[in-house]
């Protein structure tokens, strides 16, 4: 699992961050909202861990924007403001969880598991789209320019996966963690499978846009 940690004080990052890798987690930090957003667009992770208040921009702003353009990977909000009406207008704003400093990092993990294991809320006919292409997530439906066609639960989530970071090249490894799973020992073989019947979908359907391959990384939608 990949986790962002937006932190401004020195030493309580680098303690979380040091504590989160010793559980395994992979995990980015940074100590303001805006290199937070820039880690949120150009990376995919599976948690983000937010301070409420950071130089430059909040952290509540980072939320807004977060879920403005889409983006529904899970929030803890870590801040030292713990008033009701914080905690009321935090979770309003889209966060997942909120947790009160000073906190035990025992606690960190415990909300950490609880938040990760709840599946993720979909809208009902919510949809994902680029240029002319329509992703309707709940009927796995594609629709382009020349008609529609079904996607199997698997060409599902790895098409979400690229319509929610369009331009953006996406490692094998991470591909395969997003659509499989990170204990999955499925090979490689099968992710290139997946991203073949998903090009042939797309011509189905007409549409302009493409999964590039790029060599030695990954693959791109474009």
């Amino acid at each position: 699992m990949r986790i962002l940690l937006v932190e401004d004080d020195e030493k309580l990052n680098q303690s979380l961050a040091f504590q989160l890798e010793a559980e395994g987690f992979m995990t980015d930090s940074c100590r303001d909202g805006e290199e937070a957003l820039y880690y949120i667009e150009e990376h995919i992770h599976d948690l983000i861990l937010l301070d409420r208040m950071l130089p430059r921009v909040s952290g509540t702003e980072v939320l807004q924007k977060m879920r403005k353009n889409g983006n529904q990977t899970p929030v803890i909000l870590i801040t030292a403001l713990g008033t009701l009406d914080d905690k009321v207008t935090g979770l309003d704003l889209g966060a997942d969880d909120y947790l009160v400093k000073p906190f035990a990092f025992e606690e960190l993990m415990a909300r950490i598991r609880c938040v990760t294991r709840r599946p993720r809320k979909m809208q009902l006919g919510e949809q994902l789209s680029l240029k002319d292409l329509t992703f309707h997530m709940e009927e796995k439906t594609l629709t382009g320019p020349d008609g529609s066609c079904s996607l199997s639960g698997r060409e599902g989530m790895l098409l979400e996966t690229f319509l929610r970071n369009p331009g953006q090249t996406l490692s094998r490894t991470i591909l395969l963690s997003k659509v499989w799973g990170m204990d999955s020992d499925v090979e490689e073989g099968n992710l290139d499978n997946y991203i073949h019947f998903l090009r042939r979908r797309l011509k189905t359907v007409g549409s302009p846009v493409r999964i590039q391959t790029v060599r030695g990384i990954g693959y791109r939608l474009e």
